[in-house]
C-alpha cells in the first residue's frame, strides 16, 4: 500500500501502459482519476478497477477539458497528489520531411503541448500544499532516437529536458518531477512504431533491446508507483529507463 491516501490523475489511461499504471496505483492504495478522449476505453478501465476509479472524458490538448479533469478529481476525491502525464501519439515511420503539417501539430499538442497545460493547473495547487509529483512519460526515443520517428524522438527529448527543468523549479516547494522512458511496448502504439505489425518487424525491433522483449504496461506500472511513492521522495529530475537495457 505504498500510495495509500494519494490520488492521482493518470492521462491516457483507458489503455496501454496507462492503464497499467492506474491498476498499480489502485492496487497500492490510491484513488485514480482515468483521463482518455476515449471515452469508452477510460469507462472500461475504471469499471475493471472498482470503486476507487473513476474515468472522465478528456483532450489534453485543450486548456478547458485539462482544467475541467483536475477539477473532476478534486470532485471525485477531494485532493490531488499525483500527476501522470501518459497520454502520447506518434507519427507512421518515415522520412523526417514527409510527415504532414497537421501530424507533426498533433504530435506537439499531445505530448508537449498536454504537460505545459497540465502543469498550469496543477502547480499551482501543488506549490500551496507543498507536496506532489508530476510523472511525465517520454520514451528511450528521446535518448537513444529511432531513424525515421524524427518529429515522434524530438517530442520525448523535449519531455526529458522539461522533467528536469520543471524539478529544478519546483524543488524548492516540496514538488518532485521525474519520467519514465520506455521502449516500444505491448500497447496500442507499437503498431504506429513499427509501421507494420509483422513478425519479421518485432523481431527487428526486438533485436535492439538485450532483455529480449517488449516493455508491457505491468513493467511501467512498477516503475511508476515507485517513482511517485514516497520511496523516492529523495529523486527528481531523473529520466529512468524501463527499456531491458537497450540505452546501454
Amino acid at each position: 500500500m505504498r500510495l495509500e491516501g494519494k490520488v492521482a490523475i493518470v492521462t491516457g489511461g483507458g489503455s496501454g501502459f496507462g492503464a497499467g499504471i492506474a491498476s498499480k496505483f489502485i492496487a497500492e492504495g490510491a484513488k485514480v482519476l482515468i483521463a482518455d478522449r476515449d471515452a469508452a476505453g477510460g469507462e472500461r478501465v475504471a469499471k475493471a478497477l472498482g470503486a476507487n476509479a473513476r474515468s472522465v472524458c478528456v483532450d489534453v490538448a485543450k486548456a478547458a477539458d485539462v482544467r475541467a479533469m483536475v477539477d473532476a478529481a478534486q470532485d471525485h476525491f477531494g485532493a490531488l497528489n499525483l500527476l501522470v502525464n501518459n497520454a502520447g501519439v506518434s507519427h507512421l515511420p518515415q522520412p523526417l520531411e514527409e510527415v504532414g503539417e497537421d501530424g507533426f501539430d498533433r504530435i506537439l499538442a499531445i505530448n508537449v503541448k498536454a504537460i505545459y497545460l497540465a502543469a498550469r493547473v496543477v502547480v499551482p495547487r501543488f506549490k500551496a500544499q507543498r507536496h506532489g509529483v508530476i510523472l511525465n512519460i517520454a520514451s528511450t526515443a528521446g535518448v537513444s532516437p529511432r531513424p525515421r520517428l524524427s518529429w515522434y524522438n524530438a517530442s520525448k527529448g523535449w519531455v526529458i529536458t522539461a522533467t528536469r527543468a520543471m524539478a529544478v523549479e519546483l524543488a524548492p516547494f516540496g514538488v518532485r518531477v521525474v519520467a519514465l522512458n520506455p521502449v516500444a511496448g505491448e500497447t496500442p502504439l507499437l503498431k504506429t512504431f513499427m509501421g507494420e505489425d509483422t513478425p519479421e518487424m518485432r523481431a527487428k525491433f526486438l533485436a535492439t533491446i538485450p532483455l529480449g522483449r517488449f516493455s508491457t504496461p505491468e513493467d511501467l506500472g512498477n516503475a511508476a508507483c515507485f517513482l511517485c511513492s514516497d520511496e523516492a521522495s529523495m529523486i527528481t529530475g531523473v529520466a529512468m529507463e524501463v527499456d531491458g537495457g537497450r540505452c546501454i
